[in-house]
């Protein structure tokens, strides 16, 4: 036996053990798939429930607010006009 053999030797213990760690990677691979999917879907239900609950927020609580802050500032900008008009009024 020269060296040839104990070469040939390594390098088929060496394929065998790499389809092993292979098929062991694939295994682990699969189960850690199998116990993180329903994780994976319960995280999608949540994150539908919170984009419905932003819009519903958005709908209910932030258009009205913000059409009401116009209208606040609408009204102060006429009450502004006013008293101007007035001022000058009494300038004159």
């Amino acid at each position: 036996m020269d060296i040839a053999w104990y070469r040939d030797l390594v390098i088929c213990i060496w394929g065998f053990l790499a389809t092993i760690v292979v098929i062991v990677i694939g295994v682990l691979a699969v189960l850690l798939y199998t116990k993180l999917k329903p994780i994976l879907d319960s995280l999608k239900a949540t994150s539908s429930t919170i984009s419905s609950i932003t819009s519903t927020v958005k709908d209910e609580v932030v258009t009205p607010v913000v059409e009401l802050a116009g209208f606040i500032r609408g009204i102060n900008q006429g009450i502004d006009l006013i008293n101007r008009l007035f001022k000058k009024g009494k300038e004159a």
